[in-house]
C-alpha cells in the first residue's frame, strides 16, 4: 500500500439503526465513501438525510450498527470498533471543524490551538511551537496572544481550523464550517481547507448546505434516506 492510501479514509456499507423491532429507524442504510489524502470532498443532503448521524459515526461519537471504516491502512471499525481507546482516536486521528468555532474563552489563541497536543502528552513548549507554525500558515500568527472575543468571525474560524490540524490527523470532519460567514470569508475558509489538506495530506469531508462553496468541490457525495451517491463536482476556483 502506497503512502497516499496510508492516509485516506474508506467507508464501506456503513449502517446505523436506532431502536429495535417495529420502532426501529434506519438513519444510515448504505454509506460508501472514499476520500484520498489531500482531497476535500463535499457531503450534501436535505435535513433528515443522515448527514449528522454519519458525521457522528465517522467521528467515533456514536456507534454504527454495521459496516466497515478504514483509516489509512488500519481498520478502525468492522461490525464493531477495532480501536480500544476511542477518545485517543478522536484526539489523535480525527480533526473537527464546526459551524461555531467553540474556542475556549479564557485561553489565548495559541493555547486554544495547542491544547489538543498538550492533552496528547506533548510538552507545553512543543505544543505551542506547533500551534504557532499553523497560525503562521493560516495568516493569524499576529493574533497569537489575543483572546477569542477579540477576534473577528473569520479569524475565529481560522483558529478553529488550526486547532483541528494541530495533531496532524489523517481526517478532518468539517460541519457547516462556512455557514455563519459572508461569501468572501466563506471562500477564504474553503481555500484554506484545500491548502491545508494538500500540505498535510489530510482527507477532508465538508458537510454543507452552503451554495456558495458547493461549486468548489471536485467530488461530492449526496446522502438521501441514509444512502450515499457520488457525483463529479465542478471544481471551480475559489475566486
Amino acid at each position: 500500500m502506497d503512502d497516499q492510501s496510508a492516509r485516506g479514509i474508506r467507508i464501506e456499507d456503513l449502517r446505523k439503526r436506532y431502536g429495535e423491532g417495529d420502532t426501529a429507524v434506519d438513519a444510515l442504510k448504505q454509506v460508501n465513501m472514499i476520500v484520498a489524502p489531500g482531497e476535500v470532498v463535499g457531503l450534501v443532503g436535505p435535513s433528515g438525510s443522515g448527514k449528522s448521524t454519519l458525521l457522528k459515526c465517522l467521528g467515533a461519537v456514536i456507534d454504527p450498527s454495521g459496516g466497515r471504516m478504514t483509516l489509512g491502512d488500519e481498520v478502525i471499525y468492522h461490525d464493531g470498533w477495532k480501536i480500544p481507546d476511542l477518545r485517543a482516536l478522536r484526539r489523535d486521528k480525527i480533526g473537527f471543524v464546526f459551524q461555531a468555532p467553540y474556542l475556549i474563552p479564557f485561553l489565548d489563541v495559541t493555547d486554544n490551538v495547542a491544547l489538543p497536543q498538550m492533552l496528547a502528552g506533548h510538552t507545553n513548549a512543543d505544543a505551542r511551537r506547533s500551534a504557532l507554525e499553523l497560525l503562521l500558515a493560516l495568516d493569524v500568527a499576529h493574533r497569537a496572544k489575543a483572546m477569542p472575543a477579540q477576534l473577528s468571525g473569520g479569524e475565529q474560524q481560522r483558529v478553529s481550523i488550526a486547532r483541528g490540524l494541530v495533531n496532524r490527523p489523517p481526517v478532518i470532519l468539517a460541519d457547516e464550517p462556512t455557514a455563519p460567514l459572508d461569501s468572501v470569508r466563506a471562500m477564504s475558509v474553503i481555500r484554506i481547507l484545500n491548502e491545508m489538506a494538500r500540505k498535510f495530506e489530510t482527507a477532508v469531508i465538508v458537510v454543507t448546505h452552503d451554495e456558495k462553496i458547493i461549486p468548489t468541490f471536485k467530488r461530492i457525495y449526496h446522502i438521501r434516506d441514509g444512502v450515499t451517491y457520488e457525483e463529479a463536482g465542478e471544481g471551480r476556483s475559489f475566486d
